[in-house]
């Protein structure tokens, strides 16, 4: 999975990781050369005394060190440079593709692990290509010359190297092969404690509300706990792995120096040769070492490929047209038929047999009990569910068929909890028409009632807004939501529960200038408030999934049960009258 997803992600950058290889090719060669020359000038030079031959090789030693320096520079330079694009692009990868994700597929990952995938998981694999460019590429270039050099000035000692390098391998390969469960493990709680840390930023208010702060507390320390605990059984292990090598290190250095003494005392090796043996175990040793590196990120970067993948090979449920619609004169005639949908693995649908006409000049609203589906019915419309069943039409085209881009432009839509972004007041409301002017804002201000405040703010349109809107009172975030959709004036508006957090007084305003602004449009109100939606063109009934009335609010009193029901709930029978 990791070779997959690092090949085609660095399939655009083949120039430069050549020339990554080849500096690194360069430099290593050079790094070869040096021992050869060192030798050269202790057998022929120091034994032999000839100072004009020191000085010639040494100078030699010099002209090489500084190749060997450039081409280590550019070879590093060149690339962080591919790691760093390697990164850019998986994240890019990764937000694309959640960006096309419907609520289904966000819900199944979840906010916290899509998070830690699109951060800690491309970083980890980044390093990784980081790692590989500056250390992996030149450590088998080094590992194999030093080997054939070493060969070249004594082949009996060279027989050690059959019993250093498999015994390095070997442990080394042990230790990687228990590491790689306790990645997996680390990157898991890792989504953990991010997803306890998200909720807890996020509701705080609730948990100082019920002074649950202890209890919020021990559970932040559970996860954390739990992650420190795989943290410390990889650092053991990475802890085990560096003591080995170095002991293998030292025990082959005294072997070489042991043995290389007998050979210098029967004549079989000069000083030189033996000094230049020792640098090239080193080298051989140290490419090792360099691999080994590799192999403690290696585990980590599979499990967090792995993970990147799942993301970018989930296809949304809800897929764009092969050959998308594209309306001409959009009117907003929205028309469901026996519209059907099931969430993945329900036993029952949640919506069925769904069936009503919502027309341009005309307000539908949708009323029910809590978990009757009124806002999943909502959802359909701009296609953040597809229906598993029957059809959506705006204008006679099945939204599914429609052009993406055409489709949101013909709906405002204003969600239940609504969410505002960081920024100001005006990118928040320019964020459906992004050339609105000053004097549409306001007067889409005006409309959704919030100019007063807005106003008041000393920056006016420019008034900075938190992050979600937090900086703001829950109703006046709702009125900049309505706010937002009006400025774009589509043909269509849904309106998703968007008046809970008003005032009577401020409920009333707002849809007496809203009837004025939207009285060529096709709007639909989903709405606990019976007040609300009284004077609806047609009230539509919903329990358990299906539609139990269709009618005015006159009509549906005298007969219709569920809806009665409800209107009594919240008021008179001469408030209803």
């Amino acid at each position: 999975m990791l070779i997959t997803l690092v090949r085609r992600q660095l399939r655009p950058y083949r120039r430069h990781i050549a020339l990554v290889v080849l500096l690194q090719f360069v430099q290593t060669v050079a790094n070869l050369y040096l021992p050869t020359l060192n030798a050269d000038i202790i057998d022929q030079g120091v034994v032999k005394g000839d100072t004009d031959y020191i000085l010639r090789i040494g100078a030699a030693m010099i002209g090489v060190s500084l190749v060997q320096i450039i081409c280590s520079i550019g070879a590093v330079y060149v690339g962080a440079q591919v790691a760093s694009a390697l990164g850019r692009d998986i994240r890019a990868a990764i937000f694309d593709r959640v960006q096309s994700f419907s609520a289904r597929e966000v819900g199944h990952f979840g906010a916290p692990s899509l998070i830690t995938r699109t951060t800690n998981d491309v970083q980890q694999v980044q390093m990784l290509a980081l790692m590989t460019f500056t250390m992996m590429v030149s450590a088998p270039i080094m590992m194999v010359g030093g080997i054939v050099l070493a060969l070249q000035l004594d082949v009996q000692l060279s027989g050690l190297l059959l019993a250093v390098i498999p015994a390095l391998v070997l442990g080394i390969g042990f230790i990687v092969y228990r590491m790689r469960p306790l990645f997996r493990a680390m990157q898991t709680n890792i989504d953990d404690v991010n997803r306890v840390m998200r909720e807890q930023i996020t509701g705080i208010r609730v948990i100082r509300a019920f002074v649950r702060d202890r209890h919020e507390q021990e559970r932040f320390a559970g996860a954390n706990t739990e992650l420190t605990n795989v943290a410390l059984a990889v650092g053991k292990l990475m802890a085990s792995m560096f003591p080995f090598v170095m002991l293998v290190i030292n025990v082959s250095t005294v072997a070489v120096l042991w043995f290389g003494a007998h050979r210098i005392d029967s004549g079989g090796m000069e000083i030189g040769a033996l000094t230049a043996f020792l640098s090239y175990l080193m080298q051989i040793l140290m490419a090792v070492m360099m691999a080994t590196f590799m192999f403690v990120m290696l585990p980590r970067a599979e499990v967090c490929a792995e993970r990147i993948e799942e993301v970018l090979g989930t296809d949304s449920s809800v897929v764009p047209p092969s050959a998308p619609v594209v309306p001409e004169g959009m009117r907003g005639h929205l028309e469901l038929r026996d519209v059907e949908f099931s969430y993945p693995g329900a036993e029952e649908p949640v919506l069925r047999s769904i069936a009503f006409n919502a027309l341009p000049g005309e307000t539908t609203a949708i009323i029910g009990s809590t978990g009757s589906g009124k806002s999943t019915l909502l959802h359909l419309v701009p296609r953040l569910f597809d229906a598993t069943g029957g059809q959506v039409l705006v204008d006679d085209v099945d939204v599914r068929d429609m052009e993406p881009q055409a489709l949101s432009r013909a709906i405002g839509f204003v969600p239940q909890k609504p969410y505002l972004f960081s920024g100001t007041v005006a990118s928040n409301l320019r964020y459906g028409k992004a050339d609105a002017t000053d004097e549409e804002l306001w007067r889409a201000l005006e409309v959704a009632q919030a100019k007063d405040f807005v106003q008041e703010m000393p920056e006016g349109l420019d008034a900075p807004i938190a992050q979600g809107g937090t900086n703001v009172s829950g109703g006046q975030r709702q009125r900049l939501a309505i706010a937002r959709a009006l400025v774009s004036r589509p043909e269509i508006y849904l309106f998703d529960d968007s008046f809970s957090a008003l005032d009577y007084a401020t409920d009333a305003a707002l849809r007496r200038e809203l009837s004025h602004e939207t009285a060529d449009a096709t709007v639909v109100i989903v709405a606990q408030r019976v007040n609300t939606i009284r004077d609806a063109d047609r009230i539509l009934v919903l329990d358990d999934g299906q539609v139990v009335g269709t009618g005015t609010h006159s009509e549906l009193m005298n007969s219709n049960v569920t809806y009665r029901e409800i209107v009594l709930s919240q008021l008179t029978e001469e408030e209803a009258a």
